[in-house]
């Protein structure tokens, strides 16, 4: 999801987005110093042999990489010491025409790689978009993948086709794109420079290869992206969902392969629509999995938050704040709909010891498998302990709002401070720590209550 300034409740920008993998996946929350290197650096993925020489300052940044690097390093999202924020990536798919005519590059750049090359190095979203555009070009992508950046001014959303070609979007100031696992952009305006990229010739490349069926526009999804039935079962419900949830008073077929990529929603966007929207499962409707529709509707499509999702997250910047409290990190650990959002400032120098712990098998010390448990346990009995699950949900939503007005105030009347980034960090750190605690607290109480679900107890008379 990504949300223009002028779309939001309080004038921030942010993009979001929920990372999926497995359902037993961990990953960790790291912050990358800021480094001068006396020699050129030489980046090789793990992943596919993507290499590539990087810059010698590299600058500070946030991540959440794997718990190993064996398959990758998926750093996926944060943001660096510039202000600029950054999530990679977002899964997509080319049709076959285009990838007849330009070849995904097996050992080109791909999503484990993208945070690390570029985050570090870019010192707004328009300079991300063609930082990364030129690595695509001259070294070919491996993957189809939509990226967002965003700063203090502008949000971007970027998708990659093919081995060389991809276009980049600014979203309005007024709108908002809900995006699930499709090349989404439209109309290629190439007159307006301010609102769009593209990869050089790829006018050229479309009309050279007669890759384009319409005879007056340029539909970057039409051209380049895939409307099968897949779609209609994996993505476009989900899209549907999230324009639902903010335009519901706009009818529209969750199945349609026409859901327009961007959109004005009937009301300002706040953080907490976000977080809604993508732990959603099509609430209030006959498709949630866990509602009372019908069971041929429950399963028919794919939920927005579901078990594979490792990590979601929402980066926030804020207006009219200085550079050390406008970028908060919002991260929620495991399935989106069974975690807690907690806010890390941009500028935080490190992270909490939970937060850099987890392997593939459950440890109690890990930030991931704390929120991972509450959620099995929820699972177990999700109508009732699902609620109670909320009510904790709640209460620690509006504490942490509180602390961060409260944490805003004080970094903003205290002059006497010099190193502010340690205060900054320490209270993200407390925050993460209180709803820890929090989500301890209830898993306690659902493992005691639990006890009594077991299949070999017996309702025997109390009194013998």
């Amino acid at each position: 999801m990504l949300v223009g300034r002028k779309a939001s409740i309080d004038g921030s920008i942010m993009i979001a987005r929920n990372e999926d993998s497995k359902t037993a996946w961990p990953k960790h929350f790291k912050v990358y110093p800021h480094t001068d290197y006396d020699d050129k650096q030489v980046f090789i993925s793990p992943d596919n042999g993507f290499t590539m020489e990087l810059p010698q300052i590299s600058g500070r940044y946030t991540a959440t990489p794997e718990w190993t690097d064996k398959f990758g390093i998926f750093a996926e999202d944060g943001f660096n010491e510039y202000g600029v924020a950054m999530s990679a990536t977002e899964s997509a798919y080319a049709n076959e025409r285009v990838l007849g005519a330009d070849p995904l590059i097996s050992d080109g750049i791909g999503e484990e790689a993208m945070i690390t090359v570029t985050l570090p190095y870019i010192h707004s979203a328009r300079e991300g978009v063609q930082y990364l555009g030129k690595i695509v070009e001259e070294k070919g992508a491996s993957e189809s993948n939509g990226i967002l950046f965003a700063d203090q001014k502008d949000a971007w959303y970027m998708e990659i086709a093919t081995g060389h070609h991809w276009v980049a979007q600014r979203i309005p100031d007024d709108s908002y794109a809900v995006v699930a696992n499709q090349l989404a952009i439209q109309e290629i305006d190439f007159s307006d420079k301010d609102n769009f990229l593209y990869s050089t010739g790829i006018t050229e490349f479309v009309s050279l290869n007669k890759l384009n069926s319409a005879r007056d526009s340029f539909n970057f999804r039409n051209i380049f992206g895939t409307q099968d039935l897949s779609d209609a079962i994996y993505s476009t419900p989900r899209v549907w969902y999230g324009q639902k949830y903010l335009n519901p008073e706009i009818e529209q077929n969750p199945m349609s392969q026409e859901l327009p990529f961007i959109r004005k929603a009937n009301r300002l966007i706040s953080r907490e629509d976000i977080e809604f929207v993508l732990g959603s499962h099509f609430q209030g409707t006959d498709y949630d999995p866990i509602g009372q529709g019908p069971a041929d509707l429950k399963y028919k499509f794919r939920p927005i938050s579901l078990a594979k999702t490792q990590e979601s997250h929402i980066l926030q910047i804020r207006p009219n704040l200085p550079l050390e409290l406008a970028g908060i990190q919002w991260l929620a650990m495991g399935v989106t709909a069974q975690s807690i959002f907690v806010p890390f400032y941009a500028t935080i120098n490190d992270t909490p010891e939970s937060y850099k712990k987890g392997e593939a098998t459950y440890s109690a010390d890990s930030a991931y498998w704390k929120y991972k448990l509450l959620g099995i346990l929820v699972d177990s009995n999700y109508l009732e302990f699902g609620q109670k699950l909320k009510a904790m949900q709640k209460e620690v939503r509006i504490e942490l709002n509180k602390r961060i007005r409260e944490i805003d105030q004080h970094i903003q009347s205290d002059v006497k401070s010099k190193n502010k980034g340690d205060l900054i960090t320490k209270y993200s750190n407390e925050n993460a720590l209180y709803a820890s605690r929090k989500v301890e607290e209830l898993t306690a109480q659902l493992i005691t209550e639990a006890t009594a679900f077991s299949p070999l107890d017996f309702k025997t008379d109390a009194n013998l």
